[in-house]
């Protein structure tokens, strides 16, 4: 027996709250990139191309390229070609009021910290 194989006796099913934890980590993984959250407050309230974006966010095309690719990959971002622009926007408006409420609450705890 390999050392990394866990017997099927010892073997854990998963259960729905273990896969809600596991879906949430993931979720909290992708928007850990600061960059990715400059992102969605950009395109929170309306479509941007990726020139527009780039017009508000200082990185480099490919970085945001990629960025970008993430969150769509994720389901977070939709997209749609007009020509030779690609729009995207936001698709799961959980996110954004995930991302409203966990920024209200950092703002809120740098106030208490300052103060």
């Amino acid at each position: 027996m390999k050392a990394s194989a866990i017997p099927k006796s010892k073997k854990r099913t998963m259960t729905a709250d273990d896969r809600s934890l596991d879906l949430a980590a993931k979720l909290f993984s992708i928007l850990s990139a600061p960059m990715r959250l400059k992102i969605l407050r950009s395109v929170c309230d309306s479509e941007k191309n990726v020139s527009e974006l780039l017009a508000e966010i200082e990185t480099t095309q490919p970085n945001m390229s990629q960025h970008l690719s993430t969150l769509f990959k994720a389901g977070i971002l939709g997209k749609r070609r007009d020509g030779v622009q690609i729009y995207y926007r936001v698709v799961d408006p959980r996110v954004i009021d995930l991302c409203h409420t966990v920024c209200a609450q950092v703002n809120s705890d740098d106030a208490v910290l300052a103060a």
